[in-house]
């Protein structure tokens, strides 16, 4: 196993409650995967700071896992049940995520299967998979956070090593998001298209082909919110579309979308619509 070169830099006492952590899970035989920085670097070679360690574990354990952080002395809850737990211990932060926060992306055996074993921090560890990160960054494009650089940046260390049949098996029926990101690639690094395979991009142009040729979807539905939690509530809220959160394969209840809604801050509502004002339908 081979050490992180290039860390995110935090302080003696965050890196002593991410150790401790870490070996307390190792000694409690808990499954738990590394992700956000501490992963980037490992498969990118891209290092930034960062005020949070994120672990990544199935939903049916998550009630373990905060049990052994609880243990070494942290505060757990879990403030949005659908996706995600904390562990605090002073200024320190530990996420403890089972899911995406948009409901598509959830843990399961098949992360565990392809993570790679390497030291975080000095102390044995299992990462998430660089397909997995695709999958769960490819949809998180907020107005204060879009993760399109660090997909560009697997696809570009990482391309040749992929599992590009369960990559796009992963995004399934959202496979439009992975195109997107695709196609972005080559407009980042134009000197670097051939990375992604002629076999990927030919299936996902015939795709987009057949769906544009069918016209447009009967069903007056918005997918916007899997991307942003933000910029599509006023396409949702004003009735005009169903949200697509709603549908039967997306891991989030009616009220785990309330209390994911809530937590918006006003400031980050983009957008109001005047009265009776109702642009989408304009030119129908």
């Amino acid at each position: 196993m081979q050490s992180l070169a290039g860390e995110a830099v935090v302080t003696d006492e965050t890196t002593a409650f991410y150790r401790d952590a870490l070996r307390a899970l190792n000694d409690a035989g808990e499954a738990v995967l590394v992700g956000g920085s501490h992963a980037l670097v490992y498969y990118t070679g891209v290092a930034r700071h960062t005020k949070d360690f994120d672990i990544f574990c199935r939903r049916a354990d998550v009630e373990r896992v905060l049990a052994v952080l609880d243990g070494i002395g942290a505060r757990t809850e879990l403030p949005y049940p659908h996706w995600l737990g904390k562990a605090h211990r002073d200024e320190a932060l530990i996420d403890v995520i089972y899911c995406s926060g948009n409901g598509v992306a959830e843990v399961d055996d098949l992360w565990f299967r392809h993570a790679p074993g390497t030291l975080v921090l000095g102390v044995p560890a299992r990462l998430c998979p660089p397909e997995e990160m695709i999958w769960s960054k490819g949809f998180i494009m907020e107005r204060e956070r879009f993760d399109g650089g660090d997909v560009a940046h697997l696809l570009l260390a990482q391309a040749h090593r992929l599992d590009w049949q369960r990559l796009v098996e992963r995004f399934g029926r959202h496979w439009r998001a992975l195109y997107a990101h695709l196609v972005l690639f080559g407009f980042v690094y134009p000197s670097e298209r051939s990375r992604i395979p002629d076999a990927v991009m030919d299936e996902l142009a015939a795709r987009l082909a057949e769906e544009q040729a069918a016209g447009d979807a009967a069903r007056p539905v918005t997918y916007g919110p899997l991307l942003s939690r933000a910029q599509y509530l006023i396409d949702v809220e004003s009735g005009t579309y169903e949200d697509g959160r709603h549908d039967p394969d997306i891991f989030m209840t009616p009220a785990d979308i309330d209390i994911w809604t809530r937590v918006i801050a006003d400031e980050v509502r983009p957008y109001a619509r005047s009265e009776g004002d109702d642009p989408h339908r304009r030119g129908r």
